[in-house]
Order: C-alpha cells, then sequence, then structure tokens
C-alpha cells in the first residue's frame, strides 16, 4: 500500500519586511526631529542674544575732542607758565555723547579753571596727571548732572599736554 501522503509542511512564514521598515522610518524621524531641535535650540540662543539690547559694556567707544586745544596760564607764582592740553572725553552711550556735544561751552569753562589752578611742578608728575584726569572727569560729568543731562562719561584723556 502506497504511504499516506505526508502532510506538507506548513508555509514558510512570509518575513514581515513593513513592521522593520516602519520602525526604521520612525526611528530616522524621531532622530530627525531631535536634530533639528537641537540645532534650532542653539541658533535660537543667539537669535535671542541678537534682539537683546547691548549692554554699555558692549557698546564701541566714542571719543568726542573738545577743540581748539586748551591753553591756560598755570598758578605758578615765580613765573609765567602755560599749559596746552588736548582732551578727549570718552562715552559709550549715545545720548551722553550728545549731551556733550550740547554742552561743550560749559564743560570747556570748566575744565579752563581747572587748568589754570594747576603748577608746573604738580604736572611733572604722572600721578598729578592721573588726578588731574580724574578731577576733569568730575567736572565733566557735575556739568551734564547740573544740565539733567545724561552723565555716563567713562574718562577724560589727555592726547597732549605741554607745559611752557
Amino acid at each position: 500500500m502506497s504511504k499516506p501522503a505526508a502532510p506538507a509542511a506548513p508555509p514558510a512564514p512570509k518575513s514581515n519586511n513593513l513592521a522593520l521598515w516602519i520602525l526604521i522610518a520612525l526611528l530616522a524621524i524621531g532622530l530627525a526631529g531631535a536634530g533639528a531641535f537641537w540645532f534650532l535650540q542653539g541658533r535660537g540662543g543667539e537669535a535671542h542674544a541678537a534682539d537683546k539690547p547691548e549692554s554699555a559694556a558692549t557698546q564701541p567707544a566714542r571719543y568726542y575732542a573738545l577743540e581748539p586745544a586748551f591753553v591756560v596760564n598755570l598758578a605758578d607764582t615765580s613765573s609765567v607758565r602755560y599749559l596746552q592740553a588736548d582732551v578727549q572725553v570718552m562715552t559709550r552711550d549715545e545720548a551722553t555723547g550728545a549731551a556733550l556735544e550740547l554742552h561743550t561751552p560749559a564743560i570747556r569753562n570748566r575744565l579752563l579753571l581747572l587748568f589754570g589752578q594747576q603748577t608746573a611742578a604738580q604736572l611733572a608728575q604722572r600721578s598729578a596727571k592721573e588726578r588731574l584726569q580724574q578731577q576733569a572727569l568730575a567736572e565733566v560729568r557735575n556739568v551734564l548732572k547740573a544740565e539733567r543731562a545724561p552723565d555716563k562719561v567713562e574718562a577724560v584723556f589727555f592726547t597732549s599736554l605741554v607745559t611752557q
């Protein structure tokens, strides 16, 4: 007799490549989203920093020359001595710069009076010149305060200082 036919082997299960491809696609989309978030987060910080107004320290320095040069008699009693000084005022604030230009005559007057109180012997010392710079800075600020103007002056520089 003939053997009964062996049961047919069950068909090999079809591999479900579709689920694998969906998983790979989701993983790729997730990585792309994370990369975009990271990239945009870094750029967003820079964009927000650009939107903020710059602080005074990051503004460029602006120099205002008080022209013409100052020429004054010094306070020496033994002989006639002169001082010639070129002065520049530094600020980072635009409003203060405008106030400096507007009130230049009053500032020049106060500085002329200050410079006329000095002696040649005092001005021979570096420390005295630095002290004079600080006094000049205070005078400039005082004039601006008296005029109710912005007074964010950072420094007074002597670009030339000659005694004779």
